[in-house]
C-alpha cells in the first residue's frame, strides 16, 4: 500500500485576516456534513467555500433512499436546510463535477469549464456501484441502485416489467429487492456468498434472515454468481447463473458492492491504495498536504475504506476541526462498524466482534428459525461483551452496543432469551456509563444527550438521531418523560385521534398517514411495530379491504400475515367459525376428517369451537378449501376481532329458558364477524338468569328476561376478571342490536391500542353513565354515524379464507419456501402424546461455557 508523503508542516487554519478558498469536490451526505461542521466552527464566515457536485440536486439522505418508493419525495429526502447555502455564503454548483486539478497552480476546473483557485481542496467523491464484468450488463433493463436518478429510472422501466432480479444480497441489495417487490415485480435475489449479508451477519443470522425474506414472497439464490445477462434485441430477458440454471427476468439491478471514486485523485497524482481509495493519514490528509479526502473515497490510516456514513461524518468533523484550529488534536484512526437497519421490514444489527474473531471467545446463541429470530452475543472468557449479531428482533441493540468492551451487569443468556424463558434482564439506560456512545453516526454520548430535555432539542444541538435513526428509541428512554400521550414515537396522536384522522381524511396508505400526521422525525420512515398494526386495525375497521393486499400486508400482526394462529413450533392452528356454538353432525364429521387427513391436534375451545393445531403454512389453503366447501368460514381466532358469541340452548331445549338464546347468538355472531377492533371481542347469550353461557364475563353479554334482553358491557375473564355492567334492560331484538352496534363502534372509535372493553370502560371519563348517555340517549349526536359505520361493515363483509382461495396471487404467500413451494419446513416437528401430536421444540443453543 502506498504511504502518503506529507511535509512536516501542518496546513494552517483559516486566517481571520485573509479570505482563502476551500473547494469541496462532491456533495453527498459526508460532503454536506463537512459544510455543516465548517459553519458550526465559524469557518464559512472567514473563508470562501465552493462546492462542485456531480448530481443535479443537493445532498440527500442516501441511507433512506428506498423510502422514495413509500411515498417520500426527493425534496423530503434532502439534507440541506432551506437557506443554508445562502446563509453561510457557500457557492454550490450542481451537475458540474470537478474534471481536472492542477496541484502546482492549485486550481480545480469543472466540467462546465469553470476554474477555481483553492487554498484547501477536500475530496468527498464517495463511491460508485460495482457492476460485475458479465456479458450483457449494459442491456436495456440493467440498472444500479445508488442515486435518486437511478430510482426514477427503475420506477419507469418497472411499469412494463413483471419480474426483477437483484445481483447482490448485501445491505443495498436487500433494499433494492424491497423496492422491486414494492413496485409489483416478482423479485429474485442472487448472492454469490453462501448467505445474505455476509459481511454483517454469521451463518445463523443469515439463515434466519433467509427464512424471513422468503416468507415475504421473494426468491433467494445464494452461493451462485451471475455469468451472463440474456437479452432479446437490446432488452434483458434473463440471467444465466454459475450453477447452470437460467433465471427469466425483465429487469436487473446490480448491487454487488461499491468501489471508491478515486479517479480524480489518480489523475492528479495522489497516492491511492492497491485496491482503490485515496490514501490519507490520521488527519485525513492525502499525499498533498493541501488536499484532504473524506468518506467512501478515502483509504483511512488503518487501511480500511469505510462504506458507512458514521465514519464519513467523523472524517468530516476531523478536517473541519483542523481548518478551524491548526492546533486541534482532531484525528481519525478508525471507526466502529456497528450497524442496525430494517431491511424489508426485518431488523438486522451487528456490533463489535460480530463474527467472533478474538482468541478464546465464546458464543451465546438464541435461535428460533420458525419466527426468523436469531441472537448471538460474543463474549470473552472473563464475561466481557465483545460483539453480537441480532436478526429479526434487535430492540436490545441500543443497549448492547454501548456495553461492548465491558462485563454486562447480568448474565449474557438473559440478554438473548425471550421474555418468559429466562429471568427478566434488569438492564436499562441507567446501566450505561456517561461516556457510552449512544449515536455512533455523530459520536454522541449518553452524557451529552442527558444535558437536554427533548428529542428535537437533542437532534438540533447534537445531531444524535438524525443519521441512521437506530438510536432514537434509546435517546427517548434517556430523556425526561414528558407525559406525551402519543401512540408511539412515530405519531403524536392517541389511537382514537388517529382513528378520527383516518375516518375523516381517508389517507391512501399508511405511508401517506405517517408523512402527513407523523412526528417530524418519523416522517419518511418505516414506522414501528406499535403503530403499524394499530393503523392496520383502524383501516380494516373502516372497510379498508382485504388485509393482505398491497401495503396492508406489511402492517399486520404475525397471526394476520397467514390468517391463522402461529404456534410455538412454527405451525399454525385453524379455527372455523361455529356461530353460537351450533353445529350439524355433517359439519362435525368434516372437521374430524380434515383433522385426521392432515394429522392435526384437535381441542374443544372455551368459546364453543373446535381448534385444529399443527398445520404447516403451505397446508393452510388446502385445509381452508375443505372447510369452505363444507360451509365453514374463518373464525378470526388470529385477529383483533370478534371471536365468538357463545350460547346456552335457551328456551328451545331448556326448561328454564325464556328466550331463544341460540338464534340470538347466531344472529349476533354473523352480524359482527370480521369486525376489527383495538383488541379481541368476545360475547355470549344466556337464555335465562341462570347464566349458563357466562355472558357477564364477556365484552358484551346478553341475558334473556321475560320482557326481552338485558345488555351487559365491559366484562372479561383472563388474569384480571371483571363482571360486565348492565347498560340497558328488557330490550327488543331490534333495540338490542342497535345498542350493540353503537357500543362496538364507539369502543372502536375511542379505545387505545390493545385496550380491552373492560379497561376502556373504567378509563372512560364518566364511566358507564357517560357510555349510556352516548349510546342510549345519543348525548353527543353520534348514534346515526355509529350505526352507519356498522351498516357499512355488515354490507362489506367477506370471508377472508374464501377471498384468499379465489385469488391465485394471494395464495402465493402461503409457502414455507418460495423456491420449493411444496416442500415442508423441516424445523416444524411433532412427537406423539395421548393419541395425538404435540410440538417437538428446541429453543436455546449455548455454545461454550461461561465462568460464573
Amino acid at each position: 500500500m502506498p504511504t502518503p508523503t506529507v511535509t512536516p508542516t501542518i496546513t494552517p487554519a483559516i486566517s481571520p485576516t485573509v479570505t482563502p478558498t476551500i473547494v469541496l469536490v462532491g456533495h453527498g451526505m459526508v460532503g454536506q456534513r463537512f459544510l455543516e461542521a465548517l459553519a458550526e466552527r465559524g469557518v464559512t464566515g472567514r473563508a470562501r467555500v465552493v462546492v462542485l457536485s456531480e448530481e443535479p440536486r443537493p445532498a440527500y439522505d442516501r441511507v433512506q433512499l428506498t423510502s422514495y418508493f413509500s411515498g417520500r419525495t426527493p425534496d423530503e429526502l434532502s439534507l440541506v436546510e432551506d437557506g443554508f447555502m445562502a446563509r453561510h455564503g457557500i457557492e454550490l454548483h450542481l451537475d458540474d463535477p470537478a474534471e481536472r486539478v492542477d496541484r502546482a497552480a492549485r486550481t480545480v476546473t469543472s466540467r462546465a469549464g469553470r476554474t477555481f483557485a483553492y487554498d484547501t481542496l477536500v475530496l468527498a467523491t464517495g463511491s460508485y456501484p460495482f457492476v460485475p464484468p458479465v456479458p450483457g450488463r449494459d442491456a436495456d433493463g440493467c440498472f444500479v441502485y445508488r442515486t435518486i436518478e437511478d430510482l426514477l429510472a427503475i420506477e419507469e422501466y418497472a411499469k412494463t416489467a413483471r419480474t426483477g432480479a437483484v445481483v447482490g444480497g448485501g445491505l443495498l441489495g436487500l433494499e433494492a429487492a424491497g423496492a422491486l417487490k414494492g413496485l409489483g415485480l416478482d423479485t429474485h435475489i442472487v448472492e454469490f456468498a453462501p448467505r445474505l449479508m455476509p459481511v454483517q451477519v454469521d451463518e445463523g443470522g443469515g439463515a434466519a434472515l433467509l427464512r424471513t425474506i422468503e416468507s415475504m414472497g421473494l426468491s433467494v439464490h445464494t452461493g451462485v454468481g451471475t455469468q451472463e445477462i440474456v437479452t432479446t434485441g437490446s432488452a434483458v430477458t434473463g440471467m444465466n447463473l454459475s450453477d447452470g440454471s437460467t433465471l427469466a427476468t425483465d429487469l436487473v439491478v446490480f448491487s454487488a458492492g461499491v468501489r471508491p471514486r478515486d479517479r480524480l485523485a489518480r489523475d492528479m497524482g495522489l497516492a491511492v491504495g492497491e485496491r482503490g481509495g485515496v490514501v490519507v493519514d490520521e488527519r485525513c490528509r492525502t499525499s498533498d498536504p493541501d488536499v484532504y479526502a473524506i468518506g467512501e473515497c478515502a483509504l483511512a490510516a488503518d487501511g480500511r475504506v469505510y462504506g458507512l456514513v458514521a465514519p464519513g461524518y467523523e472524517m468530516a468533523r476531523t478536517v473541519a476541526d483542523l481548518l478551524a484550529d491548526e492546533h486541534a488534536e482532531a484525528s481519525f484512526a478508525g471507526a466502529d462498524l456497528s450497524t442496525k437497519l430494517k431491511l424489508l421490514g426485518v431488523d438486522v444489527a451487528s456490533f463489535g466482534d460480530a463474527h467472533g474473531a478474538a482468541d478464546g471467545c465464546l458464543d451465546v446463541v438464541y435461535s428460533d428459525s420458525r419466527s426468523g429470530v436469531y441472537k448471538k452475543l460474543v463474549v470473552g472468557r472473563d464475561g466481557t461483551l465483545l460483539g453480537g449479531v441480532l436478526v429479526g428482533e434487535a430492540d436490545a441493540y441500543g443497549m448492547l452496543r454501548p456495553l461492548t468492551g465491558s462485563v454486562p451487569p447480568v448474565p449474557p443468556e438473559q440478554l438473548v432469551l425471550p421474555a418468559g424463558v429466562a429471568a427478566p434482564a434488569a438492564l436499562g439506560p441507567s446501566a450505561l456509563p456517561g461516556d457510552a456512545v449512544i449515536c455512533s453516526c455523530h459520536n454522541v454520548t449518553k452524557g451529552e444527550i442527558c444535558e437536554h430535555t427533548s428529542l428535537p432539542e437533542v437532534k438540533k444541538c447534537t445531531k444524535a438521531g438524525t443519521g441512521c435513526g437506530s438510536c432514537v428509541k434509546l435517546i427517548g428512554q434517556l430523556l425526561p418523560q414528558s407525559g406525551d400521550a402519543g401512540l408511539c414515537g412515530c405519531f403524536p396522536y392517541t389511537r382514537s385521534e388517529l382513528y378520527e384522522i383516518v375516518r375523516t381524511l381517508r389517507p391512501a396508505s399508511y405511508a401517506k398517514l405517517l408523512d402527513s400526521h407523523g412526528r417530524e422525525e418519523a416522517r419518511g420512515g418505516d414506522g414501528c411495530e406499535i403503530c403499524k398494526p394499530a393503523v392496520a386495525s383502524i383501516l380494516a375497521s373502516l372497510g379498508g379491504g382485504y388485509i393482505l393486499d398491497g401495503e396492508q400486508a406489511a402492517l399486520q400482526d404475525t397471526n394476520d400475515h397467514f390468517l391463522a394462529n402461529l404456534q410455538r413450533n412454527g405451525s399454525y392452528s385453524i379455527v372455523p367459525r361455529i356461530p353460537g356454538g351450533e353445529i350439524t353432525p355433517d359439519k362435525l364429521i368434516v372437521i374430524g376428517e380434515v383433522a385426521r387427513d392432515f394429522g392435526l391436534y384437535t381441542k374443544i375451545t372455551g368459546g364453543q369451537r373446535i381448534d385444529m393445531f399443527g398445520a404447516r403454512v403451505e397446508q393452510l389453503p388446502a385445509i381452508w378449501t375443505r372447510l369452505v366447501d363444507a360451509g365453514f368460514e374463518s373464525g378470526h381466532a388470529y385477529g383483533k376481532a370478534l371471536r365468538t358469541v357463545k350460547s346456552c340452548v335457551g328456551q328451545t331445549w331448556c326448561r328454564y329458558g325464556v328466550q331463544d338464546s341460540v338464534r340470538m347468538a347466531i344472529d349476533l355472531e354473523l352480524r359482527y364477524r370480521g369486525l376489527r377492533a383495538p383488541h379481541k371481542l368476545k360475547s355470549a347469550v344466556s337464555g335465562c338468569a341462570r347464566e349458563c353461557a357466562e355472558a357477564r364475563s364477556k365484552d358484551f353479554g346478553v341475558i334473556a328476561t321475560a320482557g326481552g334482553w338485558n345488555l351487559y358491557v365491559g366484562g372479561n375473564g383472563g388474569a384480571t376478571p371483571r363482571h360486565a355492567d348492565l347498560l340497558a334492560q328488557d330490550l327488543s331484538d331490534a333495540e338490542l342490536v342497535r345498542l350493540i352496534d353503537r357500543f362496538l363502534m364507539f369502543y372502536i372509535r375511542t379505545a387505545d391500542r390493545l385496550e380491552r372493553t373492560s379497561v376502556w370502560l373504567e378509563r372512560l371519563e364518566g364511566g358507564l353513565d357517560h357510555l349510556r348517555d352516548v349510546v342510549v340517549h345519543d348525548s353527543l349526536g353520534l348514534c346515526g354515524e355509529l350505526e352507519a359505520l356498522m351498516a357499512g361493515h355488515v354490507a362489506g363483509y367477506r370471508d377472508e379464507w374464501a377471498a384468499t382461495l379465489d385469488d391465485p396471487d394471494r395464495l402465493r404467500r402461503f409457502v414455507s419456501f418460495v423456491n420449493a413451494p411444496d416442500a415442508p419446513d423441516p424445523s416444524v416437528k411433532f412427537v406423539p402424546e395421548r393419541d395425538q401430536i404435540k410440538p417437538d421444540l428446541t429453543v436455546l443453543t449455548l455454545e461454550g461455557t461461561l465462568p460464573r
